[in-house]
This record gives structure tokens, C-alpha cells and sequence, in this order.
């Protein structure tokens, strides 16, 4: 193999150590779940408005005004409600802040410092009996989510950043296949007979910050970014030493040159900023593919397949559809590890269009099988074969691809603002579906997929029409795409009235 493009020990322990925060989001995104009413239970009593006594009685009543079930109660629905949505307000403010942490002190110090908030929302969620549990679980909810929304970000810019041109894309997908680990994990030792019980689960909840623990005793080894290195901070000897601990003894010249012409247009660009990066024409297409790449992974109805999946199991016969939910995050697991293998080989682009294709097509049979189960009991089937093959679907492209390719697009100046606005566009989307999607399926009922078919075709063509393939191809090269139709000498007069204003 040539030399300089293989996989080293550092660089593999560097994109497993990163990874690690990826591990946590997905880990924070399904602990809650399983445990919701257990959880319930301790909020009624914590709240004073409903003890397993005054519930039996209501059982053995005639006329009970008492709930039966915790999870009833208003102020309970208010409180888990609140526990479930303050994670995604955390991220959705966090995520404004990922270019200025990564830009701050570096990459490896970003991730270092934001460990802090991960172990304190541990702290909190797992000490939670010992004061009220509802206001500790919220607050280490919000703080968690605060966390997850700049290691969302921060993740997927140092792998991009460090990752060789050959396996960029194989090194990218990590962070997803960690998120899927991490929900897959939590579905497992979520369980009620592991840590989802009435005694264990506030350490099914503490164990969020436990990856933060390992990542900060694993961070000192790592390397700094070598692109952060040179180009936002000029120190050329030591961008070198990191290209060769990250890649062994090699020529370093020509990623130093790629740099170097990198650092020269950067340095002719202003430090851009989200409202800079939003207003400016010269990134307009770039930050267009980025945004609709994110959008195309929320509005998917990948969600709504989760939201449906235990009621599919059900209707199909499975006695225990917890664990066909499961079997669902394995699938999840198994088909990012195929991504893993093929997104350097058939490319973002393809990927991206077979996973909102193939998914555009399970939400049609998912709308037939939803329709027609009650009176073709073969029906079902066809919903669980098509949940599956959904899920499959999502993570061969859209699920991984648009948390890199952000990374892909743009240069060392925007690509800190470009990344934090798309995923704060990720985490809104995110936030307004889990919020607004049980109206929808209350209003629409089966047909909910439908319009979820809609917007897959629609993302499906626009991808065809307006995503580049950035596959084997230097920052350099895939800024040049963009450039080919661009109007030269306007962009040179937006962007110096641009570094001027950001120099006044």
C-alpha cells in the first residue's frame, strides 16, 4: 500500500476516540425510552399527585377520579414531555457554538472541554433520587443535549480533518455508526430486566457521561488536526509532525502544498461567520446541498417508522415487540457497517440516492400494508418487511452521509459556520417532527407515509440534480465544482467587501 495512505494505529485510535462522543449522542437519543414508565411513576410521586395506593384503590372503584397510571396525570405528561424535548433544545442552541469551540483552543481541546457537561449531566441524571427526580432529570437532559449538539458537530470536523483522501468517506461514516451503537446499547441494557427497573434506572441514565469519562483519558494521546494546524493557525512544523503521526513516515509535501494553497485563499477570505455564511452568494449552492442533505435525513419519516414499529410487531404476531425494536437497531448497526465499506467505493452521491429511493418505495408499501392489515392479515408482513428495509435503506446513505459531506464541501474558512448551521438545521427539524408528528399521524392516520414518499422523491431529485460527488477528491477539487458556473469577478468583490467588514 502506498505509503501515507494507509490506516495507522494513531489514526484508527484517533477516530475511536472521537467517535466516542458520537457513541454518546446516540446513547442519550434512546436511553429515555425504555424506561418511560418506571420514570412516570417516580415523577407522580416526587410531584405528590399519584402513589401506587391511591391507584389501586381507583382500579377497585366504580368511580375513580385518582389515575391508574402515573403517565395520566397532566403535570406528569408535562414533565416527561419536557424530559424528552430539552434534549433537542440543547443541541439546537449548542449547535450554533461548534465553530467557535473547534476554532477556540483546536479540535482535541474542543472535545475536552465540553466532556465537562457530559459528566455533570451524568451526575445529575444518575443522582436524581436524591433530590426530585423530574427537575435532576430534566436539567441533566438539557445539559446532555447541550453537549450532544456540539459533539454532533465537532466529531464528524476532526474525523474529517484528520481522515486520509482515500477513506474519507469509510472514516466519516463512523460517527453514525457510532450513534447507531450507541442507540442500539441503550435498547439493550435498557431492558427491565437489565437496567430499565424500578431500582437501576438512574444509572441506565448516569451511564450517559460514561463515555465522556473514557474520551477525556483518551484525548491526550490523539493528535491535533493537522489542517487546524496550518491553516487557522500558521504553524506549519506542526501540522507536519501530526501528518506523520497520523499516517506514519511519509512524503508529507503534498498534503502540506494542498494546505498551503488552502491557507493562501483562506487568508484571502474573511473568517466567516453564520450570518456572513448565510447572506454571501459565493457559498450559496455549497450551504443549499448541505442544508437539504440534512433536511433529507430528518424528514425522511425515519421517526415515524420508530414511532410505528412497535405497533407493526404487534399487529404481526410478535409476542415480544420490544424486541423486534431491537432487531431494528441491529439492522440499523449492520447496514452502516455496509455504508462503512462501500461510500469510498460507490460514493456519496450513489448512496445517498438508492438509500431516498429504496426508502421512497418502502413508504408506499408501509402506506398499503398500514391500510389493508386489518382486513388481509398477510398485510402486516409486508409493514414489517418494509420497517426493516426502510432502516436499511437510511443507513446505507442518508443517515451517515450528511454529517461529513458538510465537512467536504467547504474550506477551512466556512466549514466551522457551514457545519454549525447545518446542524442546527438538523437538530430543529429534528425537534419540530418529534414535536408535530403525532397531529400528523392523528390527522393523516396510515396515510402519514404518503407524505413522507413526497418529500423523499423530492429530496431524491434534487440530490440528482445538484449534489456533486465529492468521492476520492481533494478539498481543493470539490471547491473547484462549485466554482465552474460561479461568476468570478463578483465573488472576488463580494468576498473583499466581505474580509473588510469582518477586519473593521
Amino acid at each position: 500500500m502506498e505509503s501515507g495512505k494507509q490506516l495507522t494505529g494513531t489514526l484508527i485510535l484517533a477516530v475511536f476516540t472521537a467517535a466516542l462522543g458520537s457513541l454518546q449522542y446516540g446513547y442519550s437519543l434512546g436511553v429515555i425510552n425504555a424506561p418511560q414508565k418506571v420514570i412516570e411513576k417516580h415523577y407522580g410521586h416526587s410531584l405528590g399527585v399519584w402513589t401506587e395506593r391511591a391507584a389501586a384503590l381507583s382500579e377497585n372503584a366504580t368511580e375513580g377520579t385518582e389515575f391508574r397510571d402515573a403517565g395520566q396525570h397532566p403535570s406528569v405528561i408535562m414533565y416527561w414531555s419536557l424530559s424528552v424535548a430539552i434534549f433537542s433544545i440543547g443541541g439546537m442552541v449548542s449547535s450554533f457554538l461548534v465553530g467557535f469551540v473547534g476554532d477556540l483552543k483546536g479540535r482535541i481541546k474542543g472535545m475536552l472541554m465540553v466532556n465537562v457537561l457530559a459528566v455533570a449531566a451524568g451526575l445529575l441524571m444518575g443522582l436524581c433520587k436524591m433530590w426530585k427526580p423530574h427537575i435532576m432529570v430534566i436539567s441533566g437532559r438539557a445539559i446532555m443535549g447541550f453537549y450532544c449538539g456540539l459533539a454532533s458537530g465537532l466529531v464528524p470536523m476532526y474525523i474529517g480533518e484528520i481522515a486520509p483522501k482515500d477513506y474519507r468517506g469509510a472514516l466519516g461514516t463512523v460517527h453514525q455508526l457510532a450513534v447507531v451503537i450507541g442507540i442500539l446499547l441503550s435498547q439493550v441494557i435498557g431492558l427491565d430486566f437489565i437496567l430499565g427497573n424500578d431500582e437501576m434506572w438512574p444509572l441506565l441514565l448516569g451511564l450517559s457521561g460514561a463515555p465522556a469519562v473514557l474520551q477525556t483519558l483518551l484525548l491526550p494521546l490523539c493528535p491535533e488536526s493537522p489542517r487546524y494546524l496550518y491553516i487557522l493557525m500558521g504553524k506549519q512544523d506542526e501540522a507536519r509532525a501530526s501528518l506523520h503521526c497520523l499516517k506514519g513516515a511519509y512524503d508529507a509535501t503534498p498534503d502540506l502544498e494542498e494546505m498551503r494553497r488552502e491557507k493562501e485563499q483562506a487568508d484571502k477570505e474573511p473568517s466567516i461567520s453564520i450570518l456572513s455564511l448565510i447572506c454571501s452568494s459565493v457559498y450559496r449552492k455549497q450551504l443549499v446541498v448541505a442544508i437539504m442533505m440534512h433536511l433529507s435525513q430528518q424528514l425522511s419519516g425515519i421517526n415515524a417508522i420508530f414511532y410505528y414499529s412497535t405497533a407493526i410487531f404487534s399487529q404481526a404476531g410478535v409476542s415480544q415487540p420490544v424486541f423486534a425494536t431491537i432487531g431494528v437497531g441491529v439492522i440499523n448497526t449492520i447496514f452502516t457497517l455496509v455504508s462503512v465499506a462501500l461510500v469510498d467505493k460507490a460514493g456519496r452521491r450513489t448512496l445517498t440516492l438508492a438509500g431516498l429511493g429504496g426508502m421512497c418505495c418502502c413508504a408506499a408499501a408501509m402506506t398499503v400494508g398500514l391500510k389493508f392489515q386489518d382486513d388481509y392479515s398477510w398485510m402486516s408482513y409486508v409493514s414489517m418487511a418494509a420497517v426493516f428495509l426502510f432502516v436499511s435503506f437510511f443507513e446505507i446513505g442518508p443517515g451517515p452521509i450528511p454529517w461529513f459531506i458538510v465537512a467536504e464541501l467547504f474550506s477551512q474558512g466556512p466549514r466551522p459556520a457551514a457545519i454549525a448551521l447545518a446542524g442546527c438545521c438538523n437538530w430543529t427539524s429534528n425537534f419540530i417532527i418529534g414535536m408535530t408528528f403525532p397531529y400528523i399521524q392523528s390527522w393523516m392516520g396510515p396515510y402519514v407515509f404518503i407524505l413522507f414518499a413526497v418529500l423523499l422523491l423530492g429530496f431524491t431529485v434534487f440530490i440528482y440534480l445538484r449534489v456533486p460527488e465529492t468521492k476520492g477528491k481533494t478539498f481543493e477539487e470539490i471547491a473547484a465544482i462549485f466554482q465552474k458556473r460561479r461568476r468570478i469577478p463578483k465573488d472576488n468583490t463580494e468576498l473583499q467587501q466581505l474580509k473588510t467588514s469582518t477586519d473593521a
